[in-house]
């Protein structure tokens, strides 16, 4: 059996804090008097903050100063933190946990490969972040994706080539980012959004073990 990097982004992907993240962007554009709707959300998916909140200043065609955005961009992030607060392993995505007991008893090499700065407390008030061998988040890349950076970091810390690496995604940046790198993109959601995936799954649930041990070998 070889072994295979298998890396995972967070929101959307492993837990459903993607929706902790609508509603802090939301709370601001309402502030800012822009309207801001689940379908307009589906751009920032994959982004990184700073990008985010420049898309939504060009939703209500407004200019801003840095030190404007540097405010705005603390309070979304001290409204997404509340959110957090009581958050625990409820928030794991049906499926996921069963994939990633199955790639650790094989001793498949697993990484995280987000953009988000608070990736660390999320794994570990869900209670999994033991089952990550490497973490590389937006504390460690400087790089948005599409840019692969965040996944190529994560294969070297494997130390596996990325011929050999698998990554989950459900964003279109991040479906784009595994392929630049030449890795094997797996999208977590609708088809018609995530059509530039090799494969693609609604969610975990429909992903069964014979798919991954296809993967493995």
């Amino acid at each position: 059996m070889s072994k295979k990097a298998f890396i995972f982004d967070l929101d959307g992907v492993i837990v459903d804090t993607a929706k902790y993240h609508y509603l802090a962007w939301k709370k601001l554009a309402q502030q800012l008097g822009i309207e801001f709707t689940h379908q307009h959300n589906e751009q920032l998916k994959g982004v990184s903050r700073v990008r985010s909140l420049d898309i939504i200043l060009n939703l209500g065609g407004i200019q801003a100063s840095q030190e404007d955005k540097n405010k705005w961009l603390i309070q979304k992030n001290e409204d997404y933190l509340s959110y957090l607060v009581n958050i625990d392993e409820r928030e794991i995505l049906p499926g996921v946990l069963p994939v990633l007991t199955y790639l650790k008893e094989k001793n498949q090499g697993i990484a995280l490969g987000s953009a988000s700065k608070n990736a660390k407390p999320i794994l570990e008030k869900t209670g999994i972040i033991n089952l990550f061998d490497v973490i590389v988040d937006g504390n460690d890349v400087t790089n948005a994706k599409p840019d692969p950076e965040v996944f190529l970091q994560a294969a070297k810390k494997l130390n596996i080539t990325n011929e050999n690496a698998i990554v989950f995604e459900d964003s279109v940046a991040g479906i784009q980012a595994a392929n630049i790198a030449n890795m094997i993109s797996i999208g977590i959601g609708e088809a018609n959004t995530l059509h530039e995936a090799k494969y693609i799954f609604k969610d975990f649930t429909f992903i069964d073990v014979s798919f991954i041990e296809s993967l493995i070998n």
